[in-house]
């Protein structure tokens, strides 16, 4: 971890490089904070200048040299200067020293930190520079700079330019640099936005996650757990860059600690004005416009962790007290406000207000901030929220995975005024906390008599049934619900999920867009009393979209609020989820690598949660077997099997097809096709009919359109979704072996973006072609080798059959064909007779099923390198 590769930068590294072998440029200076990164880009670009052309002269000035005459450039003169000589003859004897010993190459003169350079130091780089040297250099931000050195670039001579922070791209690439391997998507954003693009800060930050035990790998991906360690390296530089305080500033700075984003009318309130100003000129604050207001931030996140930490307790309690009521004087109109003004006053000792608090957990929970959540709730059940806080509290310990500390608040606080909800907080966490399918006869034995209460444990029920496959219980509860005049608003909205998870199922794509979009049509109404639903709806329109293979509509889910919120936090269920459906659309593009990151992301999310990490492992078996790692499909289906729960019977369909690719991975294409024909009975008993039909397009895609095509023209009028004419199509051209109809329906789904789908379609094609010598092979093989250079590793059997394999010497003699080489000199370069170089070809071109050398290149193009 001490050392780490160079990343980023690539445009200023080019930039220096050209300026550094420029004839007409003379050089480039470059400022920026500590720790920004100046010194490393400055190492590596002169590390790029051949020694044999260009005489590169090396120096780091520093506090300790800068008080001693030349003491900045001493590393690179000579020991010991002529006796008695006059400034200016020091000066032209280290000139003329430099150039005697470069040799007659180009003079590039790297100097480091250059702001710290002794008069005579900066006094000879000017000098140098003006006679022909090339002076590439940093300097801290807001530091004095000599004025030989700042004249430099006011006389334009040279150039100068601020170094930005890292882009959060580089940054991340940095972050996997540092630990080695892959990081969590959630990990990521919170240590690239507390290491605001500059690489120290990001290394200490990283260094001490690990050393604290915060930053632990799994399965493949560092998760960082959030608790931020401040070992003393780190809080040392940040505490160096914050610089010593009056106490005026001081409070400004605190205040904005502990209140970012703060209303600058508001910090004038509690600040001087001159303070504020002195803290925005030292760079410690920032003013950022938000619409029509002016937003304070601190110009560091790193800053708010070291000034929190070094507050003392009674002034910060203060200070956060002070915080509340400004913003609670002001109207609190921000969306954040209610929230922050709860945790101040909970922070600060102030909290008495029990309704407060509920509606700040309520908002976190809506945020999927599990963490906070957790703690507003508790202390709303503290202050005495009542049964409200409780039910809250216990919900978001379920989604924290702890069921059993929400069964014990459960227990703790009894409701005897509202019967349903007590009821259906019970059912839940026993059913998706501890996978008990006993709690649906829970809520079926219940005796209400308030019609609102008896439809609120019927929708739960229904979701319930749902969840354990009991199909028409869940639909014919659903609709029960809808037809009781007294449900309320969020229990309607739960029916409208579970029925349009059916439609979704049952291939009534339309349908169940519709019954969404009324559950979101209310979502102002039963947010605040339901939060729960949020997930439940998000996971409703994963499905449908799913089952559709509505791409378009995936990519949509995955850059709404939701996915960011769900990443961004503590939400290992959300953040599962996210995962998989990213992995699931990065499958139909045939980007397995990404599939497979996101699969593997999702199973480290997922890991603590009981009876739903082993969905995530079904996609990680999905996404090896199509990438042809059977070892790595077969292991993580026996892990996929071996969690499973009845909380997850729902999804036995998609579990039904990764068994049968599995095994088509493995080249057991027969077991594939019985467990395929023994899923496509079942899901059609279950009517499932937009799931049947992905199954029977398995077993064209394996090969046997034959048991398929009828049905998936008997399904068509049923099944909505963009990809479901393509999938009819396919079908139907596998059957009739019509090659220019498979070639067709390849170009249209690539269009679509199914690359994958569309490769298998068209390597139909090329296999047909092939065999019938039909020219028509080239065009076809050039549109698959096309398709295939858009996706990653992909190894289908559909895709294996037109992908023979040729000797070592067979690839070597076809190689050289395909690029023109004539047959005798191909003998000649690889001492064969040219008898021997026509018979390796002729052998190619059979097992290829091309008709000459102008058809190799692209048939060779389709062949694993």
């Amino acid at each position: 971890m001490e050392q780490w590769g160079f990343v980023g930068r690539a445009d200023e590294l080019t930039r220096l490089t050209t300026v550094a072998t420029s004839r007409t440029e003379r050089g480039l200076i470059l400022s920026g904070s500590a720790g920004i990164g100046k010194s490393r880009l400055l190492h590596e670009a002169v590390a790029e200048l051949p020694a044999e052309q260009y005489a590169v002269h090396c120096a780091s000035a520093n506090i300790a040299s800068s008080g001693l005459p030349f003491g900045g450039l001493a590393q690179i003169l000579p020991a010991d200067p002529p006796v008695g000589l006059s400034p200016a003859g020091l000066l032209r004897w280290a000139v003329d020293g430099l150039q005697a010993g470069s040799g007659g190459r180009p003079m590039v003169l790297a100097i480091d930190d250059a702001h710290l350079l002794d008069p005579p130091s900066a006094a000879l780089a000017h000098l140098l520079v003006r006679e022909g040297a090339t002076l590439l250099g940093t300097l801290r931000t807001a530091e004095p700079v000599p004025p030989p050195i700042s004249a430099l670039w006011t006389e334009g001579l040279v150039g100068h330019a601020e170094l930005d922070p890292l882009t959060d791209d580089e940054s991340r690439e940095l972050l996997t640099a540092l630990v080695r391997g892959p990081v969590e998507a959630g990990t990521a954003q919170r240590l690239i936005r507390l290491g605001g693009g500059n690489p120290l800060l990001l290394r200490e930050l990283v260094l001490a996650a690990i050393g604290g035990g915060e930053l632990t790998e799994s399965y493949g991906f560092w998760r960082w757990t959030g608790r931020l360690s401040l070992a003393p390296s780190l809080a040392d530089l940040v505490g160096a860059r914050i610089g010593g305080l009056t106490p005026g500033v001081r409070d400004v700075l605190e205040t904005v600690s502990f209140g970012e984003p703060l209303g600058l009318t508001l910090l004038l309130r509690a600040a001087a004005p001159a303070d504020v100003e002195a803290a925005e000129e030292r760079g410690l604050i920032q003013v950022v416009a938000d619409g029509r207001r002016r937003d304070v931030r601190l110009a560091h996140p790193l800053y708010g962790e070291v000034v929190r930490r070094g507050c003392p307790v009674t002034r910060s309690r203060r200070l956060l007290a002070q915080l509340a009521d400004l913003v609670a004087g002001a109207g609190a109109r921000r969306r954040d406000d209610l929230l922050r003004v709860a945790v101040w006053r909970l922070d600060s000792g102030t909290a008495q207000d029990g309704t407060l608090l509920l509606d700040a957990a309520r908002q976190a929970f809506g945020r999927f901030d599990i963490p906070l959540a957790r703690r507003l709730a508790a202390a709303a059940r503290d202050a005495g929220a009542g049964w409200a806080a409780a039910e809250l509290l216990a919900t978001v310990l379920l989604f924290a995975d702890r069921p059993e500390e929400a069964l014990g608040v459960l227990d703790a606080d009894p409701d005897p005024d509202d019967g349903a909800r007590r009821l259906t907080a019970r059912a839940a966490v026993e059913f998706f906390g501890l996978g008990r399918a006993a709690a649906a006869d829970m809520l079926a034995a219940a005796r209400l008599t308030d019609p609102a209460e008896a439809a609120r444990t019927r929708a739960l029920e229904s979701l319930i049934r749902l969840q354990l496959q009991q199909l028409p219980a869940a639909r014919s509860l659903a609709r029960g619900v809808l037809d009781e005049p007294a449900a309320g608003i969020a229990t309607r909205a739960l029916a409208r999920c579970v029925l349009a998870c059916l439609m979704a199922g049952g291939g009534d794509s339309d349908g169940s867009a519709r019954l969404i979009a009324e559950v979101y049509a209310d979502t102002a109404a039963w947010r605040r009393d339901t939060p729960t639903l949020q997930y439940a709806l998000q996971m409703t329109e994963g499905t449908r979209l799913s089952v559709a293979l509505d791409l378009a509509g995936i990519d949509r889910i995955l850059a709404a609020e939701f996915t960011h919120l769900a990443q961004a936090g503590g939400f290992g269920f959300g953040s599962g989820w996210v995962s998989q459906l990213q992995a699931y659309a990065g499958l139909l593009r045939g980007q397995t690598g990404e599939a497979l990151h996101a699969a593997e992301q999702a199973c480290a999310a997922l890991a603590p949660a009981r009876g739903y990490d082993g969905s995530a492992h079904f996609v990680r078996a999905h996404v090896a077997a199509v990438r042809g790692d059977h070892t790595l499909a077969a292991e993580s289906l026996a892990t996929a099997d071996a969690a499973a729960s009845s909380a997850a019977s729902l999804y036995y369909p998609w579990h039904e097809q990764v068994r049968a690719w599995t095994l088509a991975c493995r080249g057991e294409l027969g077991a594939a096709v019985r467990v395929l024909q023994r899923a496509v009975a079942r899901l059609r008993a279950d009517e499932l009919y937009a799931h049947e039909l992905l199954a029977l397009y398995d077993l064209v895609r394996l090969g046997q359109p034959q048991q398929a095509a009828a049905r998936i023209e008997e399904l068509a009028p049923t099944v909505g979704g963009p990809a479901t004419p393509l999938v009819v199509r396919h079908a139907r051209a596998a059957v009739a072996e019509a090659g220019e109809d498979l070639f067709t329906v390849a170009r249209e789904f690539a269009v679509l973006g199914y690359q994958l789908f569309a490769a298998e379609a068209v390597a139909g094609a090329v296999r047909i072609f092939r065999a019938a010598r039909d020219p028509r092979a080239l065009a076809a093989s050039t549109l698959l080798a096309d398709l295939l250079s858009r996706c990653d590793t992909v190894r289908t059997p559909a895709l294996l059959a037109v992908q023979p394999a040729l000797t070592v010497r067979e690839r070597q003699v076809a190689e050289l064909a395909a690029e023109g080489v004539r047959s005798r000199e191909i003998a000649d370069r690889l001492y064969l007779s040219p008898r021997t170089v026509e018979n390796h070809l002729q052998r190619v071109y059979t097992k290829l099923g091309v008709n000459g050398r102008v058809e190799l290149a692209p048939a060779l193009r389709l062949l694993p390198q």
